[in-house]
């Protein structure tokens, strides 16, 4: 019976293929379902034997612990950007932004307070 292996759900495409590559250099049988047209269901990689499921997690674990290690290091080289950052950098795109959410939570708040007067 298949196992889902690999949700593709806010997967960069780089890392779905590094995991494809992954699975197949080691032999595993997997499969991938594409995601509905509709965006109500996400693709996945599923292993058509469950038996490999064991192997295939630690494969994607030890994967998935050198991918984060790898972005860490990528953080610390280049700088995370702080809304700080952005707001400096960007202004007329972070300003209008800023203040239409202000204003939605200003209409929230008040609306409540207009309807029952």
């Amino acid at each position: 019976m298949a196992k889902l292996i690999f949700p593709l759900r806010n997967v960069p495409e780089d890392e779905a293929d590094e995991v494809r590559q992954l699975l197949a250099a080691h032999g595993l049988d997997w499969y991938e379902t594409r995601p509905g047209p509709w965006g109500i269901s996400a693709g996945a990689l599923w292993l058509k034997e469950e038996s490999a499921y064991p192997e295939a997690r630690r494969l994607l674990d030890d994967y998935q612990r050198q991918r984060r290690e790898q972005v860490h290091e990528e953080e610390r080289e280049h700088g995370r950007e702080t809304f700080l950052d952005l707001l400096r950098r960007r202004p007329g795109y972070v300003l209008p932004r800023l203040l239409a959410i202000l204003a939605v939570i200003a209409l929230v708040l008040a609306l409540p307070w207009l309807l029952l007067r």
